[in-house]
């Protein structure tokens, strides 16, 4: 991607350590991209004072160390940040950045004790849970970012015909691996936690493992395909995962 196309940005303070760029207010596939060229960038040139940077759907938030920063009688550190952050972005429009981005199948039993609000998703959108499996299965997913817990990932690209509401009364444990919808998304809990999303299946691959030198399985910028296994499938491999 060309970074002459980076969009109009706005800029903010958050807090007296902190500095917000959005890119944009729309959660779309471009946005994203340019979210993910800045962050790249400054994860790779790293400037002094930089404590991290934290990319979300529209937005990096730099958090950066004042004191290291302060010089008496010079720029104030909120002032000399955004002009170090105004030159990466002037230096971006002239460099042509490329991404390696992974596609990663996940295997989803759907349905039964796996998915138990289906049929909710299936009736509220009439149509049979076959149907919603399909559809399910059919798109391919962009991991716009991680976040709520850990190595949880919000998707985009969902197809709207299977879109559902948030349950009233959000469940006290979700069941780890748990797929489910929310509004126009889809996501899968990495680990035990509340939630109110309509369940609709369970994978056996692990997402998050705090041991790992790179804890979450799914990364911004990944492609996620779903793909339907059996019940049987889904206990062997969790049982082959639990081996190794």
């Amino acid at each position: 991607m060309k970074q002459q196309d980076l969009p109009s940005f706005q800029m903010y303070p958050l807090g007296d350590a902190a500095i917000v760029l959005q890119f944009g207010d729309t959660i779309d596939l471009e946005t994203h991209t340019k979210v993910r060229s800045f962050a790249a960038f400054l994860q790779q040139h790293p400037f002094p004072g930089l404590i991290e940077q934290v990319p979300a759907f529209t937005t990096v938030t730099v958090y950066y160390n004042p004191w290291l920063l302060s010089e008496k009688g010079r720029l104030d550190p909120y002032e000399k940040v955004r002009l170090l952050l105004l030159e990466i972005l002037h230096h971006l429009k002239k460099q042509t950045q490329s991404f390696t981005s992974r596609e990663i199948t996940v295997p989803v039993c759907y349905g039964g004790d796996f998915g138990p609000d289906l049929a909710f998703v299936a009736e509220h959108n009439q149509l049979s849970p076959e149907e919603v499996i399909a559809i399910h299965t059919g798109g391919t997913y962009q991991v716009y970012m991680i976040g709520f817990a850990p190595g949880f990932p919000y998707l985009g690209g969902m197809d709207e015909r299977i879109a559902a509401p948030r349950k009233d009364t959000p469940r006290a444990a979700i069941p780890i691996g748990s797929v489910g919808i929310a509004g126009k998304q889809t996501g899968i809990y990495p680990i035990e936690t509340p939630g109110g999303w309509q369940l609709i299946g369970r994978t056996p691959l692990s997402l998050f493992n705090p041991a790992s030198e790179h804890p979450s399985l799914l990364q911004a910028g990944d492609t996620v395909k779903f793909v339907a296994i059996t019940p049987e499938e889904y206990e062997q491999r969790k049982e082959r995962q639990h081996e190794h």
